[in-house]
């Protein structure tokens, strides 16, 4: 009767793990062990997004589409649209439709634009002339501006409007919160804002391409010197974890992400933290606004995190 009773344990021990090994899988978790690297190094380069000078350069050298799109700007906007973005909700956008963006710098009342030379360069102003209203948006609101160059702006409710060179597609809202400055326009003249997120979801990044983003739209990262086999580890603790955040359990409140693996488990310090295809995630006390990527590459060993729990851009292991 004992011995039943002990192969009937062991069963169901082998089972446990075998269910464990089987959800999480046994991917490398990148670079091996050694002290923890908490952010102390600047982020690899991320193309501007983000940038002290809080208009995000464009380096046509090494983004030429970007470039491109800036210099494909010079025609006229034609007639204004309402788009709905799945993240921002109503926005404006040309008849081609590009996002319209506002400056936080620049005013309303009286109309003025601060944005010039580089910052033009990046921004490119939406001309004036020709611009037209469709439906859904009150024409009493469209005006322009006269800038430092003579040419005439677009304004919306008094606000100069900008394009952003990085936009090189109808649809993309890249920058949405650059610098903590930069918003696109919504129809009324106001900030789009953020409208609520799933607890994680999938935003197309312009320079990373899928990633994965918290409820508030930041960016979500993982640490190669983690383990998620087999089960999950984090090596984030202390000061790690001030700079870099556990993200919280979302449960199956998700979309896009892969379910595969899709858990949380009790950090040592008794936080429950979220994992994606078993390994730990966090977001980045660096990035200041939705979209901000400022956490890609540093030290080698954070990078956003792919749909399938995967680090973006990592290197081979």
């Amino acid at each position: 009767m004992k011995t039943s009773w002990r192969s009937a344990s062991l069963v169901a021990s082998a089972a446990a793990v075998l269910a464990l090994t089987t959800a999480c899988g046994q991917e490398s978790a990148g670079s091996s062990a050694g002290s923890q690297n908490v952010g102390a190094t600047a982020p690899a380069a991320t193309g501007g997004l983000g940038a002290g000078s809080g208009y995000g350069g464009v380096d046509a050298s090494a983004s030429p589409g970007a470039a491109a799109g800036a210099s494909a700007q010079g025609g006229t906007a034609g007639e204004l649209a309402v788009s709905a973005d799945v993240e921002l909700g109503k926005i404006l956008t040309d008849g081609n439709g590009k996002t319209l963006y506002r400056f936080d710098q620049d005013t309303a009342e009286p109309p003025k634009s601060n944005c010039d030379g580089d910052c033009a360069t990046a921004w490119p102003p939406v001309p004036a002339d020709g611009v037209t209203a469709g439906d859904g948006i009150d024409k009493s609101l469209l005006g322009e501006v006269t800038r430092s160059d003579g040419t005439k702006q677009l304004t919306v409710g008094g606000w100069p409007a900008y394009y952003y060179a990085k936009d090189t597609t109808a649809g993309d809202t890249s920058g949405q919160g650059v610098g903590n400055k930069w918003f696109a326009l919504a129809p009324d003249g106001k900030k789009a804002k953020v409208s609520a997120l799933p607890g994680l979801s999938v935003r197309k990044d312009p320079n990373l391409g899928e990633i994965i983003v918290d409820r508030n739209g930041r960016t979500v990262y993982r640490f190669l010197k983690d383990k998620a086999w087999p089960k999950p580890v984090s090596a984030c603790t202390g000061a790690c974890l001030e700079k870099w955040p556990a993200v919280a359990p979302v449960g199956d409140d998700v979309k896009g992400v892969q379910k595969k693996g899709l858990m949380s488990f009790s950090r040592p310090d008794g936080v429950k933290q979220q994992t994606v295809n078993c390994w730990p995630v966090y977001t980045f006390s660096g990035d200041k606004a939705p979209g901000d990527i400022n956490g890609q590459g540093v030290g080698g060993t954070w990078y956003a995190v792919a749909p399938d729990g995967k680090p973006v851009g990592a290197p081979k292991q």
